[in-house]
């Protein structure tokens, strides 16, 4: 139950980068690989929703020229007469001969009349020659290379041939070409952003997960010093003992020391035993209102025969209005306080002092336990309540006593304050939200 020292237990050391003095956190490679499979699971969506995309994009331009030439091949039955046309191009079966009627951003409209069994007839100036294999059927639309542009056509049936209107798509492969040059540019940044960022969530995701496990290791190996101790003294005292025949005496003395090196033990178990179930989390015991100023007054009266042994002289000074009522296991709160007047006669030493002090003030009760011995240095109080931690070996136990205080405090709703005391050494607070007394 004592506090803790400086530093024990094992140290998880981070990862060293051959040729580097960087040293990278232990979860760095688990959480560097749950990067990249988050990263590849990105990439693959982005591919797929570029292709997509792009696949849209194509479809709606190419529809529109679709649409543009089925309006110019109407225009030109309905017989419509353009502001210009080129008079240089026959006309034939009454079929106006055309130019392009487009605006000056479009790319132009070329119109051919197929006749079967002959060559197409360009019916526009410009017209790229068109073989008859590439037209496709009659009311049917299709890209089709001529020359070094790709062109869409489409076609419409008139008399015994078809009139055939076709436009470049030129432009749509520029508009296509740079949108996938912007994906592609586009792509290494953001799997780059995104290895980083999932790299980052991803250590501190881990970051409690390692520091749980760094904690269990040490306070496995804690736990394997501190039993450990009490078995050697135990098994070197019988060792001794059967070595050679001994008077009655040492033989008794030796019983003594192996029975408080048993209770020594006992009480290191059965903290540890608590601390599981706590860590369990079990249902907790009912909570019902606790008089503290009666569990201190209790607790000091149970600890005079510690404080007459140790010399130690022990005053409860408690706030008689308004009453200190708390809602609270009791046997959870008399644990804490016993954890807390042991603690604090363990380090008062001899001709020392120890006070309990429990006051309502507003809304909340307090529950003060000071002493006169060390006190507690400020770089010692981040570790105050780790299991096995001590911040001397004045005082002995095995370090679980304030572990379990601060479990208790935590799940009661309470809060701690560490200072010091104005009799010279450690001052522990815990105060609550103040409840209602039974009488109320």
């Amino acid at each position: 139950m004592n506090r803790r020292r400086p530093d024990s237990g094992p140290r998880v050391p981070g990862r060293r980068i051959p040729g580097l003095r960087l040293r990278m956190p232990p979860q760095f490679g688990h959480a560097a690989r749950v990067a990249l499979v988050a990263t590849l699971l990105v990439g693959v969506v982005y591919l797929g929703g570029v292709i997509a995309l792009n696949r849209a994009i194509t479809g709606r331009l190419v529809a529109a020229v679709d649409s543009r030439l089925r309006e110019h091949l109407a225009n030109e039955l309905a017989g419509h007469q353009p502001e210009h046309h080129d008079s240089s191009q026959p006309e034939g079966d009454g079929l106006t001969v055309t130019d392009s009627d487009n605006d000056v951003d479009e790319a132009p409209v070329f119109v051919w009349r197929a006749t079967p069994g002959q060559r197409p007839v360009p019916l526009t100036g410009g017209a790229p020659a068109l073989p008859a294999s590439r037209i496709p059927a009659g009311g049917d639309s299709a890209t089709v290379q001529l020359g070094a542009s790709p062109f869409r056509l489409a076609t419409v049936g008139r008399g015994p041939g078809l009139l055939v209107a076709g436009q470049s798509l030129a432009e749509q492969q520029h508009v296509s070409a740079v949108l996938e040059g912007g994906e592609i540019a586009l792509a290494p940044v953001l799997l780059l952003a995104m290895f980083a960022g999932s790299l980052i969530i991803g250590l501190r995701a881990l970051s409690p997960v390692e520091h749980s496990r760094r904690r269990q290791l040490e306070f496995t190996a804690d736990a394997s010093h501190e039993l450990r101790t009490p078995l050697s003294v135990i098994s070197a005292e019988i060792g001794i003992a059967l070595s050679s025949p001994r008077p009655a005496g040492e033989y008794r003395a030796t019983l003594h020391r192996i029975e408080g090196e048993s209770q020594r033990l006992r009480r290191i178990v059965e903290d540890l035993l608590w601390l599981a179930r706590f860590d369990s989390q079990p249902p907790p015991p009912g909570a019902e209102p606790v008089d503290l100023s009666t569990i201190a007054t209790e607790c000091a009266e149970r600890f005079q025969a510690v404080a007459h042994a140790a010399s130690p002289g022990i005053s409860v000074t408690v706030s008689p209005s308004p009453a200190a009522w708390i809602s609270a296991p009791p046997e959870w709160i008399d644990r804490l306080t016993g954890v807390l007047v042991d603690n604090a006669c363990r380090y008062a030493g001899p001709g020392g002092r120890v006070r309990l002090s429990v006051a309502a003030r507003g809304s909340r009760v307090s529950l003060t336990v000071e002493d006169s011995g060390p006190g507690i240095p400020a770089a010692d109080r981040a570790r105050l309540f780790d299991r096995f931690h001590r911040a001397t070996e004045q005082g002995g136990g095995a370090g679980l006593g304030l572990a379990i205080a601060d479990s208790i405090v935590r799940s009661t709703g309470g809060h701690w304050r560490i200072g010091e005391s104005r009799l010279g050494g450690a001052l522990f607070e815990v105060s609550w939200r103040r409840s209602p007394s039974r009488g109320h």
